[in-house]
């Protein structure tokens, strides 16, 4: 399966929703890539003209006998466990979307199974590739610790997108699952502390959800070993307000730093545009309040130029390749996946147990 390292290495994207066609297209127009195959499940709607040229495999089972160099699983998130363990067993380095599993069990199997095989395993931490998201923690981490970090995404989803987040809660059940993984690992890297207490609260707002135990709202605090706490709040559906939807800050006894959005945000007039998933890593520009001498500073610097979602996602598998090819070791990037899973279940554990939950 090892290739010369100048060729490009094989890959066979499994799922073909939104994020496997921003990820396709971007092996596609990589040329360290080469694209040996796709595979989804049910019929694919809207494939980019680029990407018909390749074929479409009739199973999971039949693209692994293509022994590709990676396979690529955009997939909802019950099948992500046993696909990536199936693909590094089958000798395939693995890009895997978040949320890693659907309990912190699976995300440690499939951890300890690219550790097993010498594989290597990148999870879709998108904001962790994002030039400006980068430059918020750095600012966000000079004003403390302790850290007040303040975040949410709301989107007021319907038709499609709405059907896409009601097939997401069969898995999830929550959308502070699927979604809180990202700022939680934000968080995580903002406050540099051991997460010590969860809780979690949320409701179902909508007939549309089955009496299963899903919920369209959600909300998490956690409390962190240095002082430092956060919130996060994650709502889908057509109910959800669209009022202060975005909300990315961090406070400090130093300032504040904020994620500002621009004057075409959806509350300002363009109603529905919280579910768009281009708005969802848009920062526009980052404002730093600085205290000097008891009174507050401040300073706007703008985030012009920065990648959108499908220049994301070509940075993720950029980096993907890197770290194939440079064999650079990935213990803490899989780590701090599961650490930001655990924290998100707790959370979803909180609010069905009417408990604080206290972490390890």
């Amino acid at each position: 399966m090892e290739t010369n390292p100048d060729d490009p290495l094989s890959v066979v994207v499994v799922g073909m929703g939104q994020m496997g066609h921003s990820h396709a297209l971007a092996y596609h127009r990589n040329p360290g890539f080469r694209i040996v195959g796709l595979y989804n499940r049910s019929p694919v709607k809207n494939l980019p003209d680029e990407l018909a040229q390749y074929p479409f495999l009739p199973s999971f089972e039949e693209a692994l006998t293509l022994k590709p160099n990676v396979v690529s699983i955009n997939t909802h998130t019950a099948t992500h466990a046993d696909y990536a363990v199936a693909a590094m067993e089958s000798g395939a380095h693995v890009f895997v979307e978040k949320p890693l599993a659907t309990t912190v069990e699976e995300a440690e199997r499939v951890v300890a199974t690219a550790q097993r095989t010498n594989r290597k395993l990148v999870i879709g931490y998108i904001l962790r590739h994002h030039p400006s998201w980068i430059k918020f923690i750095h600012h966000a981490r000079q004003l403390g610790p302790p850290f007040v970090m303040r975040m949410n995404l709301n989107q007021r989803s319907s038709g499609d997108a709405w059907a896409i987040h009601k097939r997401l809660l069969q898995d999830v059940k929550n959308p502070v699952v699927d979604c809180g993984v990202h700022y939680v690992d934000v968080m995580l890297q903002i406050a540099d502390s051991k997460p010590i207490q969860v809780r979690g609260m949320g409701l179902r707002l909508s007939d549309d959800l089955p009496a299963d135990g899903q919920v369209n709202y959600g909300h998490l605090q956690v409390l962190f070993a240095n002082g430092s706490i956060g919130w996060y709040e994650a709502g889908w559906g057509p109910m959800m307000s669209e009022e202060a939807y975005f909300v990315k800050d961090v406070m400090g006894p130093r300032g504040s730093v904020s994620i500002v959005m621009d004057e075409k945000a959806p509350s300002n007039g363009n109603p529905g545009d919280s579910a768009n998933i281009n708005n969802h890593t848009k920062t526009s520009n980052l404002r730093v309040s600085t205290v000097v001498d008891g009174h507050s500073q401040d300073v706007v610097l703008s985030m012009e130029g920065e990648p959108d979602h499908y220049g994301l996602c070509a940075r993720e598998q950029q980096f993907l390749l890197d770290v194939i090819r440079e064999d650079r070791d990935l213990e803490q990037h899989m780590d701090a996946a599961v650490l930001s899973l655990s924290i998100v279940l707790a959370a979803d554990r909180s609010m069905r147990e009417h408990r604080a939950i206290d972490i390890g």
